[in-house]
């Protein structure tokens, strides 16, 4: 079957399932699986650190801890991709992150020795590491042209569900205590476990003899994926240095209180989420994808550089706010070029390889940052930042090219 009547056939397909028999419908469905999914995930994060401290370990057992997430997710997400691409099947591997993600909550809660805080969130990576699947099958939803539409809704999803669970932890623990947000979270995945019972499968057109290992390696030296993979490193060092790396640290050393820490975050979040919606798809028209890069990796390399020199909380926070809405430019348009130009039957194994290297920027930014922090101070964490993000934005002006048509179009309207 030719791509075209197999793309065909998989639109016929698509139109007749779901839960409401409508692609809009079925959209929506899956993005409420997916909000859940993440919430459960995140929930815990802001009070990680502190509740494996209050366990009784060592600092080094702490960055065992928060490092094993990355490292099973270098480990698992391409053989994941592979796995759904070579059984044609993605239900199967969205119920794999939900019920790993529930348990990793409920491992938490197995005991006070750290090594179930370390079980536990290795658990968690390999939940993170289906996401693979999830942003393949939900990219099937659409139009191969509207791959950037998908992945902005997506990206807005997941943001909007890490904002609300991480803004709620802390008072959870307050109040509650450090149980509660892993109850939650267990509770939240069981949920959307029912929820995701109903989901369709969702299948490429029959070819013969399926996945081979020759495609793999095709899939792997397509010259784009690479290019964008390598990009999505050093935006994730960025972003594992920066919010969810040593940002709240500088607030605390300028003087700003544990409960003011949400400011930060919301800071953060809010322009990111509105980002990833809206923001790469205006500045796409406005620069086409290489400029609308160039634009929030530099953007980010001048946010994080500034992040030292901010005096008060509440100059941190602007900072924040350009350094979301920056990094909400860049993802969305990262994750869709990882597959484009792939062909369907191989998007999960081009999904899984790009998800695997960026890990790296997620484990080995933050490692790296901590031991120039602790040869320089925070400044040399944050300066490897910036350089991070700036090196991305010279390297999407040399990798990147807009395509003919989209070129002639900016050559006209400028």
């Amino acid at each position: 079957m030719v791509p075209s009547e197999a793309g065909k056939q998989y639109d016929q397909e698509q139109e007749t399932a779901g839960p409401s028999n409508g692609k809009g419908s079925s959209r929506i469905f899956f993005l409420a699986i997916v909000f859940m999914f993440w919430f459960s995930s995140y929930i815990y994060v802001p009070v990680l650190s502190p509740y494996v401290e209050h366990l009784g370990a060592s600092y080094i057992m702490v960055g065992a801890v928060l490092g094993v997430y990355g490292l099973m997710q270098i480990l698992f997400r391409l053989p994941i991709g592979i796995g759904s691409d070579y059984l044609n099947r993605r239900r199967p591997f969205i119920y794999l992150g939900l019920i790993a993600s529930g348990t990793s909550c409920l491992i938490f809660m197995a005991g006070a020795d750290p090594v179930w805080a370390l079980v536990a969130r290795a658990v968690s990576g390999i939940a993170a590491s289906a996401w693979v699947v999830y942003s393949v099958m939900f990219a099937g939803y659409f139009p191969k042209e509207e791959a950037g539409r998908a992945m902005g809704m997506l990206q807005f999803t997941t943001v909007i569900a890490q904002l609300s669970s991480m803004m709620i932890s802390g008072y959870m623990v307050e109040h509650w205590g450090w149980s509660t947000p892993f109850i939650a979270g267990s509770i939240v995945a069981v949920l959307a476990m029912l929820l995701a019972l109903r989901l369709p499968e969702q299948r490429q057109a029959k070819r013969e003899g399926g996945i081979r290992l020759r495609d793999l390696a095709g899939v792997i030296k397509e010259p784009l994926l690479v290019k964008v993979s390598l990009l999505s490193v050093l935006a994730h060092c960025v972003l594992f240095i920066t919010m969810f790396g040593y940002t709240p640290n500088q607030a605390l050393d300028i003087g700003a209180s544990k409960e003011s820490l949400g400011w930060l975050t919301l800071s953060f979040m809010v322009p990111h989420a509105a980002a990833t919606l809206y923001g790469s798809r205006m500045f796409g028209r406005l620069l086409g994808d290489r400029g609308t890069l160039l634009l929030g990796f530099a953007g980010s390399a001048l946010f994080t550089l500034l992040i030292t020199s901010m005096p008060t909380l509440a100059a941190l926070c602007a900072t924040q706010v350009g350094n979301g809405f920056m990094q909400g430019l860049i993802f969305p348009l990262l994750l869709g070029k990882s597959v484009a130009g792939v062909e369907s039957f191989k998007r999960a194994t081009a999904m899984g390889f790009y998800q695997a290297v960026y890990a790296f920027g997620m484990s080995g930014g933050p490692f790296v940052a901590g031991w120039m922090s602790a040869a320089y101070g925070l400044r040399g964490g944050f300066w490897l930042g910036g350089f991070a993000a700036a090196l991305a934005a010279v390297l999407s002006w040399v990798w990147i090219r807009e395509p003919a048509a989209a070129s002639k179009k900016l050559h006209r309207a400028g």
